[in-house]
């Protein structure tokens, strides 16, 4: 039975909206997969091994007073706590929001696939991205959980990682 562990940073509630539109979608359409969903804040390194798919979830922030960064829970986690993890080939995948108001409306993706590929990570699915509220893109949100399960369904999580680590190496 595949397994989602879900690590979120919300202030606002955005990205747990998010986080929880997600998670209604898969036990809705798939129960047999396991959904775990936890607090950056309340996370430690080892927390981003857990589950066959990480899922990191964070709105882009002005963190240090510089536009562009994580949400400062999932900042500390990442570049605090989790600063000398090794994923081991863990498959990852991100949500990231953003506001169109700001130049790095959505910077905390980059933030992520650096952290992914700096600590030997491997992109399970592209990242779902979006900008400005999500209240009202509910829709977009569930087309993107309904392709992560269909990935979950029909590729092993370990198989599809292994796949994938043969790619990137013959890069």
């Amino acid at each position: 039975m595949p397994s989602l562990h879900f690590l979120y940073a919300s202030t606002s509630g955005s990205t747990e909206h998010v986080i929880d539109t997600i998670a209604h979608t898969v036990a809705t359409l798939a129960p047999d997969i396991q959904v775990e969903i936890q607090k950056a804040e309340n996370a430690q390194a080892e927390d981003l091994l857990r589950g066959d798919v990480v899922i990191l979830g964070s709105g882009t922030w002005n963190t240090g007073g510089k536009e562009g960064q994580l949400n400062m829970y999932m900042h500390q986690l990442l570049m605090d706590r989790a600063k000398d993890v090794d994923l081991q080939g863990k498959p990852l995948t991100f949500i990231s929001l953003g506001d169109e108001r700001y130049y790095f409306r959505t910077r905390c993706t980059e933030h992520f696939l650096r952290f992914q590929r700096e600590h030997g990570g491997i992109l399970y699915v592209p990242p779902l991205i979006l900008v400005n509220e999500p209240y009202g893109q509910e829709q977009r949100v569930e087309l993107w959980a309904k392709k992560l399960i269909a990935k979950l369904q029909a590729t092993p999580v370990r198989q599809a990682s292994d796949n994938q680590s043969k790619n990137t190496d013959s890069v």
